[in-house]
């Protein structure tokens, strides 16, 4: 693999395919109770009620949030409310003037890696990806199939797929092309998986993933701001704004997240609505509310 690509190589072990089958399985049980649970967190549904609502036994249910998520689903539903959202949004303000000063990168589950951030060259950008060759592949991760893309330089797409279909990765290729007409697509699935375990699998080999981006100039400082939030931390799109340097670009800010399409990575996840609701999240609320999870309880 080339090493530029991702700066790391993950451990290989015989068991990796049935690993990443086994953390999409939990994350499809995890998926059906986040939806039940944010339509009755009101009524502070039991383990129970919660067990039978994803079919599964008390007992089942709770080793598989042991398991994925590290809490319980009691832990959960306290994660869920305003009030745990707001308090987050809160500390932020200190937090936010600690990372900007230190310019650090995310911790949680990339503790171990310095996620760096470029631009595509404006020639690149103007003719459409002339002369580039962007590989592609779709791999399982923990919150379902995603697709990858990638150039000598780095990452340059993640985005997961809502269906792990063959029509659905038709169309998110189809996507990829229509972004850049000119460039030469070169399917390579292999690699794909290895991206996907060097990027969510545990323990990570310390090392670089870097990204490169398209977007413009306000685009790339709020990817940018993102990048030096930390895996537990929720901005909102107001505290975004101060960090990207333009406070009253709350709306812009908003557009930028929806435009990355380097999901996880590019930490657009991280970002609340200021009254403490989740916001709208590209690949899904529950996705989004997902990812919070699983960073904020293996964080380190």
């Amino acid at each position: 693999m080339n090493s530029k690509v991702t700066g790391l190589i993950a451990d290989e072990s015989s068991d990796e395919s049935t690993n990443e089958n086994v953390a999409h399985q939990h994350y499809e049980v995890i998926s059906r109770a986040i939806d039940y649970i944010r339509g009755h967190v009101q009524d502070q549904p039991s383990l129970q009620q919660i067990a039978e609502a994803v079919h599964l036994s008390e007992f089942h249910l709770q080793r598989v949030f042991a398991s994925w998520a590290g809490i319980s689903p009691k832990r959960f539903l306290q994660f869920v409310t305003k009030e745990r959202a707001l308090a987050q949004l809160a500390q932020s303000q200190d937090l936010l003037n600690v990372a900007l000063e230190s310019g650090l990168s995310g911790t949680g589950r990339l503790h171990d890696l310095l996620v760096t951030c470029e631009a595509m060259t404006p020639g690149q950008i103007k003719t459409l990806g002339k002369d580039l060759t962007i590989s592609y592949g779709r791999a399982m991760t923990p919150f379902g199939a995603a697709i990858f893309a990638w150039t000598g330089r780095g990452l340059c797409h993640l985005e997961f797929l809502d269906h792990d279909s063959e029509c659905d990765y038709q169309i998110q290729i189809e996507q990829l092309r229509l972004s850049w007409p000119h460039a030469s697509l070169l399917a390579d699935a292999n690699q794909a998986s290895e991206l996907a375990a060097a990027i969510f699998n545990a323990p990570l080999t310390p090392g670089k993933i870097h990204l490169v981006v398209k977007g413009t100039n306000f685009q790339l400082k709020v990817w940018q701001a993102l990048l030096k939030t930390r895996g537990d931390q929720l901005v909102s799109y107001g505290q975004l704004a101060n960090m990207a340097g333009s406070p009253k670009a709350q709306r812009a800010v908003g557009s930028a997240l929806a435009a990355n399409n380097i999901a996880l990575l590019i930490p657009c996840h991280r970002v609340i609505r200021g009254n403490g609701e989740l916001g709208n999240y590209r690949w899904g609320e529950n996705r989004k509310l997902a990812i919070q999870l699983w960073q904020n309880s293996n964080d380190i």
